[in-house]
């Protein structure tokens, strides 16, 4: 037995440490204390390395009445250079929101989501050292967000302003703003009788063709009639094209 012993501990110290760290996979202690934190970890960013970090700002109310048109807006240019951004709601039937490449933009983004009920909020934003910087809040919402129909799809005509995109660009010092709403149900498949049909990739290119945009995917928690707001610089000229799961196709020119 003695001898057993002390082989174990030999085989032990032989193990390398990076081995034991690689196996480490233990989400970090969320600060919301969230049932499905572990979950959103796994599924979401891999079991990869995580900081929850202030640096990441997400500003969005405490509570709010209407479920389906909840405003969040979200900064992460304080970590530099930012390779892609998963937004997710913990509590929600479908938790995945939005992912976005920032590309040559900042890493900033505005826009309106469904919560079927009150919910975690990340936003997670990975580095090029692939870690994981991880903004929280908590909204409380009055609840259904994600199981009623679109209005658009209710009262029948959303088929006559299907992708039609309508921009605003507000000229900055610091960098312009770049506000687009495309016209769309962006209905998510819960609500009785009507299947899931949203936009899927939206991609933002200059007039000659160049990409502005890494990319933009939605997912059926994005509100109806998308409206998005970007940090784009000192671009003034823009192709918006992009897709929804139904192939329908989306091409306009924004043009100051």
């Amino acid at each position: 037995m003695r001898n057993l012993l002390k082989t174990i501990i030999v085989l032990a110290m032989l193990v390398p440490l990076n081995l034991l760290a690689s196996n480490n996979t233990a989400s970090p202690v969320d600060p919301l204390d969230s049932p499905n934190w572990n979950m959103m970890h796994q599924r979401f960013l891999n079991n990869g390395a995580v900081v929850f970090d202030d640096r990441v700002e997400i500003f969005a109310p405490d509570s709010v009445e209407d479920s389906l048109n909840v405003p969040v807006s979200f900064k992460a240019g304080k970590l530099g250079k930012v390779e892609e951004i998963i937004v997710f709601a913990d509590l929600n039937p479908i938790q995945l929101v939005l992912k976005f490449v920032p590309g040559e933009i900042e890493p900033n983004l505005s826009f309106r989501m469904k919560l079927q009920q009150g919910s975690p909020v990340r936003v997670a934003a990975r580095t090029p050292d692939n870690v994981w910087h991880v903004g929280s809040v908590y909204i409380d919402a009055a609840g259904g967000g994600c199981t009623e129909p679109s209005v658009g799809m209710a009262s029948g005509d959303w088929m006559s302003t299907l992708g039609h995109v309508s921009a605003r660009l507000w000229e900055r010092e610091a960098g312009n703003r770049l506000r687009v709403k495309v016209m769309h149900p962006m209905d998510t498949g819960l609500a009785d009788g009507i299947p899931k049909f949203h936009i899927e990739q939206l991609v933002l290119k200059d007039t000659d063709s160049q990409s502005v945009m890494g990319s933009l995917e939605l997912f059926e928690p994005v509100s109806e009639n998308p409206m998005l707001s970007l940090d784009v610089g000192k671009r003034k000229r823009f192709i918006l094209g992009g897709r929804d799961n139904n192939g329908n196709l989306i091409d306009a020119k924004i043009v100051q």
